[in-house]
């Protein structure tokens, strides 16, 4: 598995309860320019278009030796999710007021693409205050315990 983006914000500003694989349709340029890992997933977020899964916002420079004239490097990426997991996400975002984020970029061990997502309600200020005094003190206690 080699990690092409994550997205470092995520945990942060979400807390995340579920995390799926999903695919993603995409040219053979665009793969062709992730091998040589020229992409970001920092601003991007999934939205919902007539019952299937849209990855928008989401740059992926062109590829250098690629003939294509007019490439959209942030283009909206159809994702592909199985029926079940389909329906538990939409359910989820409409009835629970969860946000669907993604969460990583790879390629897997066949070589396919693949977008690590999340559902996710978003934290308040004093949420993320919390979880930072938590990990901060997880780290002084694993010093202490070194040291001692």
């Amino acid at each position: 598995m080699k990690i092409i983006a994550t997205n470092k914000r995520a945990n942060y500003d979400y807390n995340i309860t579920l995390k799926l694989d999903a695919g993603i349709v995409l040219t053979g340029s665009e793969v062709k320019s992730l091998r040589h890992n020229s992409s970001s997933i920092k601003e991007s977020y999934v939205d919902e278009k007539g019952s299937e899964l849209w990855l928008c916002n989401c740059f992926i420079k062109k590829y250098s030796s690629s003939s294509e004239k007019d490439m959209n490097p942030t283009r909206q990426r159809k994702l592909l999710v199985h029926k079940k997991e389909l329906n538990k996400i939409l359910g989820s975002m409409k009835k629970e007021g969860f946000s669907i984020i993604p969460i990583s970029m790879y390629f897997n061990d066949a070589g396919l693409v693949k977008l690590n997502i999340g559902l996710g309600k978003g934290k308040k200020k004093f949420d993320k205050r919390e979880s930072q005094k938590t990990k901060d003190w997880n780290k002084n206690k694993q010093r202490l315990l070194k040291n001692n």
